[in-house]
């Protein structure tokens, strides 16, 4: 099944060649390309991606705003940023309004394909400098001790993504399938009120969920 992807970006030059590096993978496939996201939620839901590679700078509406708006209607949209500098404060703003993680737009098409790949198999791409200043970010706002009712498997799913393992090696891990333990994510996303993985691993070190 391949992996659907919806492109945002000012730079027709870019999208295009975007289209033409996704277009080169039998798991991939480019789904639209979009300027900016001034109708972002009736893009994706003409498009139903499973990936969105977001630019941040865009004239009208940009890809923080597009992030927000993505997540708050389509949760399960994982959202890529491409970014110029990995110390933009917009990134780090994109990523805390759910952005799954990042990729330079220097990088070479390896690393983009690796990247999207990582993605949707639960990583969050980001350097860890930016994983340091995000947990710091949620680390500093005050405890709730809120209860959310996880079951066990959910709590030993949700202590592995804090742990950094992705989706295959937890499935590896507790000796159940891929689509068990994506079931199981897409639960503790519902019960934490929390729409990407960089949400979910903070909320639970925010709170002592573990």
């Amino acid at each position: 099944m391949s992996i659907r992807v919806a492109v945002f970006d000012d730079s027709k030059d870019r999208r295009d060649s975007l289209r033409y590096l996704l277009e080169m993978y039998d798991d991939m496939e480019c789904v639209g390309m979009f300027e900016d996201c001034t109708h972002v939620l009736k893009n994706i839901e003409e498009t139903n991606p499973t990936v969105v590679l977001m630019d941040i700078e865009m004239p009208n509406v940009n890809g923080i705003e597009g992030v927000k708006k993505i997540k708050s209607k389509f949760p399960d949209v994982m959202v890529l940023m491409q970014t110029v500098f990995e110390d933009d404060d917009n990134l780090f703003e994109s990523i805390k309004a759910g952005a799954s993680g990042y990729l330079l737009k220097k990088s070479d098409p390896d690393k983009i394909i690796h990247a999207i790949r990582e993605v949707v198999q639960g990583g969050a791409p980001m350097s860890p400098n930016m994983a340091l200043k995000v947990l710091k970010f949620f680390q500093s706002t005050p405890v709730t001790n809120n209860q959310y009712a996880l079951t066990d498997r959910e709590k030993n799913v949700l202590g592995l993504l804090v742990d950094g393992l992705s989706y295959k090696m937890i499935a590896d891990k507790e000796n159940i399938s891929f689509h068990t333990v994506n079931a199981h994510v897409r639960k503790i996303y519902e019960k934490l009120h929390v729409h990407s993985l960089a949400e979910a691993v903070s909320k639970a070190l925010r709170e002592n969920l573990l």
